[in-house]
This record gives C-alpha cells, sequence and structure tokens, in this order.
C-alpha cells in the first residue's frame, strides 16, 4: 500500500495552547473557550457534546470557573492532580468520558516528571544524557503523542517563561538579551498545539482599567496569525475551529513505525548483550555444580569465582569486562566440566626467533685459500693484507 493518500482534512479536534504571566487571564480564557465550543459542538448536533469538560486542575483555577459553568449549564468534571503519571491517566479517561479537556498547568507535571526522574537516579540534579529519557519516547513524548493524536479537544494552559539569546556587543562583550515569550514546560511543547495563544494583562494608566489581551501567536490555518484581541471569547477562535473537520474522523501522525529495520548496527552494540549471555553461563554452570545453599557450597563457589576470576559476584556482575569474563568462564568450564567451552581460544604458536636459511653465515670463498697458497709459495707473507680487488681479479 502506498504511504501517499489524497490530502483531506483530518484533524478534528481542537488541539490549543494558552500561555501567560500570572494574571493574563489563562485560565478565564480557557473556560470561556471550552463553554463556548461545549454549546458549539451541540448546535451542529456532535454526539461528544453530551459529555462534560474535563479539566486536569494543577493550581486550584477550576473553583473559580464553577459559577461560569453553572450559568452556562455546562456540566464540569474536575482531577486536582500535578504529576505527570496522572496527566496520562486523565487524558485517556477523558478521551472516552468528557467532550473537552482543560489542562492548567502544564507546567506542573513537566516539573514532576523530572524531580521523579532524579529521585529515581538518587541525584539532586540532571545530567546532559538524562534529557534524552525526559523529552523521548519513555518521558514527555507519552503526553504530546496522546495531545496530538487524542480524539479529544484539548486546551492547554502553561506558564510564560523569556527566551534569551547571547550575543557579542561592539565591544566584543558577550551580552543577552530577551528576545521573546515561550511555554514554561519541555522546550518542543509550544510547537504541538494548532493555536497558540499569549495571554497579557494591559492596564490602561489613564482610566486604570485592566484588559486582559490575547496574541495569537501561531495560528495553522493562518486566519488568525498575528492578531491582538482584548477580553477574548470563544467566537474570537471561531474561524480557526471552523477549519477543523469537526464531528469527522480524527487521524493525527501515526507514532508506531520506527527506522529499525534500515540501521545497521556494530556488533559493539550487542556487547551489554553479550554480557548478560556471559554471566548467566557463569551462573548456570556453578548451580549445575552445587545446586544447593549449604555453607561448603557456598564457600566453594566462591573459591571457584577467586580462582578463575580473581573477583568476587558482585565485582564480576557489575564491571568486569565481556573478554575477563569469557575467559574467565573457559577456564571454569575445563576445570569443572573437563572440555573448554565455546570461548576458548587456542594459545598462539610458540614464537620461533631463529634465524632464517638466508640470514646463515656464508661459506668460505674457495678462491681466497688458493690466492693465498701462491702468494706463501712465492715467499710473501700469508697475511700481509686483505687481498685487493685486482689481486682478486688477478688470481681469478
Amino acid at each position: 500500500m502506498s504511504l501517499l493518500q489524497p490530502a483531506k482534512i483530518t484533524s478534528a479536534y481542537l488541539k490549543m495552547g494558552i500561555l501567560g504571566f500570572q494574571g493574563g487571564g489563562k485560565t478565564k480564557t480557557a473556560g470561556k473557550t471550552a463553554i463556548g465550543l461545549y454549546k458549539y459542538m451541540q448546535s451542529k448536533g456532535i454526539d461528544c457534546a453530551n459529555k462534560p469538560v474535563a479539566f486536569f486542575d494543577t493550581e486550584t483555577g477550576s473553583d473559580w470557573l464553577i459559577p461560569d459553568f453553572q450559568q452556562a449549564g455546562v456540566p464540569l468534571v474536575v482531577a486536582k492532580r500535578r504529576s505527570f503519571a496522572d496527566l496520562l491517566a486523565v487524558v485517556k479517561e477523558a478521551e472516552a468520558a468528557a467532550s473537552v479537556l482543560i489542562i492548567d498547568s502544564i507546567t506542573h507535571p513537566w516539573r514532576e516528571l523530572c524531580e521523579s526522574y532524579m529521585r529515581k537516579k538518587q541525584r539532586t540534579f540532571l545530567q546532559m544524557d538524562d534529557w534524552g529519557y525526559l523529552k523521548g519516547d519513555h518521558g514527555w513524548a507519552k503526553f504530546t503523542d496522546l495531545f496530538v493524536n487524542s480524539k479529544l479537544h484539548i486546551i492547554m494552559c502553561g506558564r510564560a517563561g523569556y527566551e534569551f539569546e547571547d550575543y557579542k556587543d561592539d565591544n566584543g562583550k558577550r551580552q543577552i538579551e530577551k528576545v521573546g515569550t515561550k511555554m514554561k514546560t519541555e522546550g518542543e511543547t509550544g510547537f504541538e498545539p494548532s493555536l497558540l495563544v499569549l495571554m497579557e494583562q494591559v492596564e490602561d494608566l489613564r482610566t486604570g482599567k485592566v484588559k486582559h489581551r490575547a496574541t495569537i501567536q501561531k495560528d495553522r490555518s493562518t486566519l488568525l496569525d498575528g492578531e491582538q484581541i482584548d477580553n477574548p471569547d470563544f467566537k474570537d477562535f471561531l474561524p480557526h475551529i471552523e477549519r477543523l473537520n469537526l464531528g469527522g474522523d480524527h487521524i493525527g501522525v501515526d507514532t508506531n513505525g520506527d527506522s529499525q529495520h534500515i540501521l545497521q548496527t556494530e556488533k559493539r552494540d550487542w556487547q551489554p548483550v553479550q554480557r548478560k549471555i556471559a554471566l548467566g553461563e557463569i551462573e548456570e554452570i556453578l548451580v549445575r555444580h552445587y545446586p544447593g545453599q549449604t555453607a561448603a557450597d557456598k564457600k566453594a563457589k566462591a573459591e571457584l569465582l577467586r580462582t578463575h576470576f580473581k573477583a568476587c559476584w558482585a565485582e564480576i556482575e557489575s564491571v568486569m569486562a565481556l573478554e575477563d569474563l569469557r575467559r574467565g568462564y573457559d577456564t571454569l568450564h575445563f576445570s569443572l566440566d573437563g572440555e573448554h567451552s565455546r570461548y576458548h581460544q587456542p594459545p598462539a604458536p610458540a614464537m620461533n626467533d631463529g634465524l632464517p636459511d638466508h640470514s646463515a653465515p656464508p661459506e668460505a670463498d674457495s678462491a681466497i685459500p688458493e690466492f693465498l697458497d701462491r702468494r706463501k709459495a712465492n715467499g710473501a707473507a700469508t697475511r700481509p693484507t686483505e687481498p685487493s680487488y685486482v689481486d682478486l681479479v688477478s688470481a681469478g
């Protein structure tokens, strides 16, 4: 089947993010939007409008919205929790039992996930290698996948924080500059909503009156991009909502596939598995020969470990290199079973450090003794000097 299919709108649910500083109007705007969306779906005859609005509340903000929901005749159910695990559970529960889910604030579950991870690791700070786990499929990605793919309208509120960049000024000094705002949570969460709104409190200095101003930071329909709306209501976001496949099929992004089948791993990638296998073989042969838990059996096993590995079991299991595990297992196997294991490496052949034939001393030249005999017969000394090249040629 082809991966490419004819394009159609398959986003059927509102995925909205609202960020802001304290007093910006995040919770109030989320409540008004949820109430308006509930009534709008009722007017369209959409089935899920018969279910209540759910609220995952980390700041008791739901208490202050109860009068608004009662006045509008919209049922509201609340979970006052903060843990990341509870957030995942509430999203799944609300998908079956609610029409809209408000999350306020998403900042707390992210912090709780990081704190729980540090407690699990028995540490007080995070290291660079930890972020891959926290952001990945075993961490925060569990929520972002649910956020995008769940068949549920979700309005996610988060505290705002400033974004900074550093630069060098004209004098070459490093300076830090505020360049924008972002949601205080995992750094890429702000990319997930299709509609992202910044709420700010704006005071009219002449009248002293306060407004809550919404700035549309992101609208995938582009109908509201960059607009500023004072005291926003549901109807202000309706142009975006009307672009949804409301009441139709919702197909998010397929997160089940992976690319393992196109990746080529090297042998060293399997070393942890190979260590585990070697440790299992060591344990198996010891148990096979000393199955009991008597003091004698325990002592015998400890002595064998010291003899063949020169270490105790804790060191063998935790830090010993794979090559040493296999070497020790082979000698242990030979000692107990009388034959070498599959890891046996035959000794290298002994090195022959004698001189090869071509390096033997040369044989004596038969022409030289004959030359010396003629010199002696002529009355010359037998070894006056070494014969010259000319002498040897003449003798020949």
